[in-house]
């Protein structure tokens, strides 16, 4: 059975084709409303090229979605090009695996769901996993794998476009914090020696102390060990300079989706 996974993300959208739970190939495009069925079909055929596969050999899809503004076209594209409704996470019918402890389940995003599933499949809990998105999420699970809540706080480019937008005289950035060569490697300074520098150490400290504040409390309130892991395309960055962070792995949402689909598949 070959398998397509879709997360949707606000800033990207991640195809991936499985087959039997092996992955064959992953591709990343810029999410954008606006992206037709037709448009999805045609990119990702040239892509399946590459990997001497076709539209047609796809058995199955599942998508996790957090823009609902592209769930029309991603749906279409999956009925008009495959002839497969696919699976969505966040649909009633769906059985997670997962027990959620929150007020309102039906508020927990798709990317939290999978990322709680695909976690609570790898490493023994309880956990924090921390997602490096558009924003940067905490979720929490339990030892026995209950999903307990957690916390939202702005990405780091978000709050690098804050920082720009807000000051009229600060340059726009990227996040490449200066290394200082007096201290270790993979270590950056503390103390910039400019002001493009002095932003981004700020920002890269300030974003170091708050991903350890937040595990600190969060441990603080349970106070039981907890395993710490770290997913989305910045966790590289930030968990060279924590020691907090025990795993950095970049398959979790995928993860989570193949053992969704493998739940649920008829």
């Amino acid at each position: 059975m070959m398998l397509l996974a879709i997360d949707c993300g606000n800033t990207n959208t991640g195809f991936a084709v499985f087959d039997n739970q092996r992955c064959i190939g992953t591709w990343r495009m810029s999410t954008n409303p606006n992206r037709t069925a037709d448009e999805y079909a045609v990119w990702l055929t040239q892509l399946l090229a590459l990997k001497t596969l076709k539209l047609g050999d796809i058995d199955s899809i599942i998508i996790a979605n957090v823009v609902p503004e592209t769930a029309f076209n991603l749906r279409h594209f999956c009925e008009q090009y495959f002839d497969i409704s696919p699976m969505v996470v966040g649909d009633r019918n769906l059985d997670l695996g997962l027990d959620i402890r929150i007020d309102n389940p039906d508020e927990l995003g798709a990317d939290r769901i999978v990322n709680a599933v695909g976690a609570n499949n790898i490493y023994d809990g309880p956990l924090i996993i921390i997602d490096f998105g558009t924003a940067t999420t905490f979720d929490i699970t339990e030892a026995d794998g209950g999903y307990a809540g957690g916390l939202i706080a702005p990405g780091i480019n978000l709050s690098l476009e804050a920082l720009y937008n807000a000051a009229s005289r600060l340059p726009r950035i990227t996040l490449e914090p200066q290394p200082n060569s007096q201290i270790s490697e993979n270590k950056y300074s503390v103390i910039g020696k400019s002001t493009r520098s002095a932003m981004q150490a700020g920002i890269y400290w300030g974003y170091i102390g708050l991903i350890e504040g937040i595990i600190e409390r969060v441990k603080g309130e349970y106070k039981v060990p907890m395993q710490i892991i770290a997913t989305g395309g910045l966790a590289p960055v930030f968990a060279g300079n924590s020691a907090m962070i025990q795993h950095v792995d970049q398959n979790i949402t995928l993860n989570g989706l193949v053992l969704i689909h493998k739940r649920n598949a008829q």
